[in-house]
């Protein structure tokens, strides 16, 4: 299959047109705009520093259900001893740099760059994306940050400096989108993490039809503190 060179306006081929990579596009902004557009449509940028920005869309597609978290034991005990405060929205620069620092095996560097960082940003900025924070005496240790459109949540990156504390966020995610009514979590792709937490791997053209029905009620947009 083709890659696609965006051109300046805000659009995007069909996301099954992707290769068998997920690739599907080249080039463009990260405009709130475009990146709106991208997410609406199943797509979502990944790419590494000296790079042009690349657009992607997975085939399969990690996704945790709103009924299908699972809490092992060591994380149930973590939860009882209430050992994390979580907060939501009050840190998110901080979150988003601490993912960009954290290593990831079998990774030189971090695709979080300097301009995807500021594209995030003006997303919190406009209500779009959002941090969820795990503290520990007061102290940031783990969060995850993601876009969250109609009943879907994009989670893009997570971070943990403490035993369970980026687990211990995704379980108080969850737990608020439920009580929401949302549909599900993209994972994008699969992790060991997202694996022992439940998620699962559905075929891009399902995913793209539950993202369809999850855009037609409205966006719960501002701040989640």
């Amino acid at each position: 299959m083709p890659v696609y060179a965006l051109g300046p306006e805000p659009i995007f081929p069909p996301a099954d047109l992707a290769e068998s990579s997920g690739l599907l596009a080249v080039g463009g902004d990260l405009g709130p705009e475009r990146l709106l557009t991208a997410y609406a449509g199943g797509i979502f940028p990944w790419y590494s520093a000296g790079q042009p920005i690349l657009w992607h869309s997975p085939d399969p597609r990690m996704v945790l259900e709103m009924d299908g978290l699972h809490v092992g034991r060591t994380l149930r005990r973590t939860l009882r001893r209430a050992r994390y405060e979580i907060r939501w929205d009050t840190n998110f620069a901080a979150v988003i740099a601490a993912c960009a620092e954290a290593p990831r095996p079998g990774q030189d560097g971090t695709w979080i760059t300097a301009e995807m960082i500021a594209a995030y940003e003006r997303l919190h900025g406009l209500g779009f994306a959002h941090s969820i924070e795990t503290y520990e005496g007061g102290v940031l240790v783990g969060g995850l940050y993601g876009v969250s459109l109609g009943r879907a949540f994009f989670g893009e990156s997570m971070f943990s400096r403490s035993d369970d504390a980026s687990k211990v966020a995704v379980v108080a995610l969850v737990e608020r989108l439920r009580e929401r009514g949302f549909h599900f979590v993209d994972c994008q792709v699969w992790t060991p993490l997202f694996d022992s937490l439940g998620a699962a791997e559905i075929p891009r053209a399902d995913f793209l039809r539950r993202l369809e029905r999850a855009l037609l009620f409205p966006t719960w947009q501002g701040s989640w503190t």
